[in-house]
């Protein structure tokens, strides 16, 4: 049984939506999650969470699909995973151990 009491979505005064979810993701997504809150962060100045570059992230991917002549098909949303999964595969501690060093920008350095 879910125990949460916080609805799944509700409406914001700004006129949008608030959608609460769980997603199961691997860890090299997430490293690049942290990357592009990085980048955000370094663009907006000031930091910036995860959801809010999920959030970004989803919005221009949407409005660059909406800007696209009427023939021009969006594109898949599989196409990301699948470089993920061709990667040879490892034990997912290594994978964690791996994708933080990624986003705390320590690779190599241990």
């Amino acid at each position: 049984m879910n125990d949460r009491v916080t609805p799944a979505m509700h409406a914001l005064p700004d006129g949008e939506a608030e959608l609460t979810l769980v997603v199961r993701l691997p860890w090299e997504d997430v490293a690049r999650l942290g990357q592009e809150a990085g980048r955000l962060a370094t663009q907006m100045r000031r930091p910036v969470t995860l959801e809010e570059a999920v959030s970004h992230r989803l919005r221009s991917t949407r409005a660059a699909s909406h800007a696209k002549p009427a023939g021009e098909q969006p594109p898949a949303v599989t196409a990301a995973p699948a470089s993920v999964s061709s990667l040879p595969s490892r034990p997912p501690a290594e994978q964690a151990r791996q994708a933080i060093d990624r986003i705390t920008g320590t690779a190599g350095t241990a």
